[in-house]
């Protein structure tokens, strides 16, 4: 079996995956056809020319960022251009149909899910380890509905209520991910100030720290807080989410959020400096034993009923 062959063996198991990952697929599609080329020897500028295309379009397909998955039609004529095996050919398109099948998410509108947000989403469910750092608000996949909802119309006060919904509702539906039978390790370091700051009202803030203590004791997520009387702590300026994937040779991502936009870093020299930055942190911060100390005794001092 050839070295390509090898690798593509170790990705016939997504071909069974229960849930659609077309994020990843699109992304593994787009990594072996590039594996491909420079086995046939070949530059993205002379595979473009010989096919007649672009090379902006062979950039977009093996970059697999796109929206959708690359047409079937060029592909194959990647592969034969590349001249491919049969099992080769065959586990990719068999990975490129299965990249058409649409993830939930894509089934909600367009302003619901603008294309970074789809990204994200969809890479979410596709990492092995998420690790997350937030200084203003819980991160979405540990928020409790009611704290959703108070994030969602602090954020957008002018949303009519169904939009609203809609939103809490897609807010909910990413949390399900975590009670997965193969959920990702989810490593999460809040500030403190987001266990201080009430959104909503106390009742949800004590709902939603309870939340937080109970998810922080199941074996795939662990949860750190950086105290306020850390001065020197090393934290990021925005919130950072570093997504890795295990066994299928994709480099890590690193997702920093804007107001209405998002940052993907695909770098390794760049997503090695947020790598660091996160472990720092969490050198800094509380251990996940002291930090669900913080959290109960934040809800008896802050937010229990008197």
């Amino acid at each position: 079996m050839s070295a390509s062959s090898h690798r593509l063996s170790r990705l016939e198991p997504y071909l069974d995956r229960p849930e659609p990952a077309p994020t990843l697929l699109k992304m593994l599609v787009g990594l072996q056809l590039a594996g491909f080329r420079e086995d046939a020897g070949l530059s993205q500028d002379q595979a473009a020319r010989l096919l007649g295309f672009s090379p902006a379009k062979l950039s977009r397909i093996e970059a697999g960022k796109a929206r959708r998955p690359p047409a079937e039609t060029d592909v194959r004529a990647l592969l034969t251009l590349y001249r491919t095996d049969a099992y080769e050919a065959s586990v990719l398109i068999k990975l490129l149909r299965r990249a058409g099948e649409p993830g939930w998410w894509q089934r909600y509108d367009k302003r619901l899910m603008p294309q970074w947000f789809d990204r994200l989403v969809g890479l979410q469910e596709a990492a092995t380890t998420i690790r997350t750092f937030e200084i203003q608000y819980v991160p979405g996949l540990l928020q409790t509905p009611a704290y959703a909802r108070a994030v969602v119309e602090r954020g957008l006060p002018n949303a009519p209520a169904g939009e609203v919904e809609r939103r809490v509702e897609l807010r909910t539906r990413r949390t399900e991910l975590l009670h997965r039978a193969e959920a990702p390790q989810l490593w999460a370091v809040l500030d403190e100030s987001v266990l201080l700051r009430v959104l909503g009202s106390t009742d949800i803030m004590r709902e939603q720290l309870e939340h937080l203590a109970e998810m922080s004791q199941r074996p795939n997520v662990s949860l750190q807080i950086v105290p306020l009387t850390v001065t020197h702590a090393s934290a990021p300026a925005i919130p950072v989410t570093y997504l890795r994937f295990g066994g299928v040779d994709l480099p890590d991502v690193v997702y920093l959020e804007h107001i209405r936009s998002a940052n993907f870093l695909e770098d390794q020299d760049e997503t090695e400096e947020y790598r660091v930055a996160l472990d720092r942190l969490a050198d800094e911060a509380l251990t996940p034993r002291e930090s669900l100390g913080m959290l109960r005794r934040t809800v008896e001092e802050r937010y229990s009923a008197r």
